[in-house]
């Protein structure tokens, strides 16, 4: 698969429908960022007329996410990866439109490198921001990924 947002959004909506149908879209990819936005409306509401708290995450993950896939696909090897944990900080009700941006992709190329070098696997937390209009953070969620070279 090629790495273009409107190709992660068409993947998003046959292996992820949850994430497409909640809202979530893909911006912005390159190897080092990936940005993703997803608007506040009634589908992905909470009782508190703000975005549900797993709305936001499955943004925030999915800009870490990507990054990874797009990573192992540009080493050309076969990798697995896998969450192995998550953390998440909440800070402002998020409404409007939020982007989730995680600038992370030089420590992730590392950890590649490192596991296919050793054939063992890696584990690394990579951090997502979200923002709201107006450009106040809504939230912070950082994931635990697990990879591994088969």
């Amino acid at each position: 698969m090629e790495f273009t947002p409107a190709k992660l959004n068409t993947f998003l909506f046959f292996k992820l429908p949850s994430a497409y149908w909640s809202g979530v879209r893909v911006k912005q990819i390159t190897t080092a960022k990936c940005v993703t936005t997803v608007k506040h409306r009634w589908f992905n509401q909470n009782p508190f007329n703000s975005m549900y708290f797993a709305v936001q995450a499955m943004a925030a993950e999915l800009t870490t996410g990507a990054l990874v896939m797009y990573q192992i696909k540009k080493s050309g090897k076969k990798i697995s990866m896998l969450v192995a944990n998550n953390k998440g900080n909440f800070t402002k009700k998020a409404t409007g439109r939020i982007t989730f941006t995680c600038n992370d992709g030089d420590k992730l190329e590392e950890a590649i490198q490192k596991a296919i070098a050793t054939g063992e696997g890696q584990t690394f937390w990579m951090t997502s921001v979200g923002i709201d209009e107006k450009g106040d953070q809504v939230s912070q969620m950082e994931f635990e990924w697990s990879i591994k070279s088969k």
